[in-house]
């Protein structure tokens, strides 16, 4: 039988990419995403799909009960990909702005994720899979809030993987450096709505950032979101996986800069990095 993957964010981007290219593999994929029409359009394409909101807690029983009622109750893969970036400074963002972004990013993944887990304990078996990303080893600065909810999740993922050890669920995280998506239209987007820019004393940074936010094109370490795809199928049948999977040369040079140099060095280049 067909390993069973439940993937959350699949309306674009990473998410969209390892639907469809698990698919293909011949895995039983079960695609999730927010959007009534998104969901729509996945099913035309020939995924199993469902809507899942990862803020309402009921959104994410219903669809769990929707997967389940059609495996049986096996669950082999849990891929909580769903997420995304509120830009601006820290002492720019509103309580309710980051309570927005923990909401997605952090609880609503703790909490599937902890739907998911007495069906693998029961099965005996099971693959919990974090989306995390190069800012949850690193902070850039005006990224804050999704600094702190990348954070955030390494550090529960850590800890699920200590805790569960023996149990047969395995626990990884994938964190990727800068992926072809629509993460930055949906991080201006956000931007615009939550960050008062004309009171702020970041004012002149940000004329940067929407620049940044608005141009096209990707940097010369941008990759597609293949990339995630093949380490994403690597944590799913490696009979031992790893702990974690560094995507895109950025990420991986942070790994090593992060074991070696101090502080402040880090801060500098982290400084530069992040404009």
């Amino acid at each position: 039988m067909a390993q069973t993957i439940l993937i959350t964010g699949c309306s674009s981007g990473i998410g969209y990419t390892c639907a469809h290219g698990l698919s293909k593999l011949g895995y039983t994929v079960f695609a999730t995403c927010r959007k009534d029409e998104d969901v729509k359009r996945l099913k035309e394409e020939g995924l199993n799909a469902f809507k899942l909101d990862l803020c309402d807690s009921s959104s994410l029983h219903v669809a769990l009960a929707w997967m389940i009622s059609q495996t049986g109750g096996r669950i082999d893969v849990l891929f909580n990909n769903a997420a995304y970036g509120q830009p601006g400074a820290v002492e720019d963002l509103k309580r309710d702005v980051l309570r927005e972004q923990f909401e997605t990013n952090v609880f609503g993944t703790l909490e599937l994720t902890n739907l998911v887990l007495p069906y693998m304990r029961k099965q005996g078996h099971g693959r919990i899979i974090y989306n995390s990303s190069i800012l949850g080893l690193v902070a850039m600065g005006y990224r804050g809030a999704y600094n702190a909810s990348k954070f955030a999740i390494e550090g529960l993922a850590d800890t699920l993987r200590l805790e569960l050890h023996g149990s047969g669920i395995e626990v990884v995280l994938i964190e990727p450096g800068p992926i072809r998506s629509k993460f930055r239209k949906n991080a201006l987007a956000k931007f615009r709505a939550n960050i008062d820019q004309e009171r702020s004393a970041h004012k002149d940074v940000y004329t940067k950032t929407l620049e940044r936010l608005q141009k096209s094109g990707d940097s010369a370490f941008t990759l597609g979101a293949e990339a995630v795809l093949e380490v994403l199928i690597h944590a799913i049948e490696a009979k031992k996986p790893k702990f974690r999977y560094p995507v895109t040369f950025p990420t991986k040079l942070f790994v090593w800069l992060k074991r070696f140099f101090p502080t402040c060095w880090m801060d500098t280049i982290a400084r530069k990095a992040g404009d």
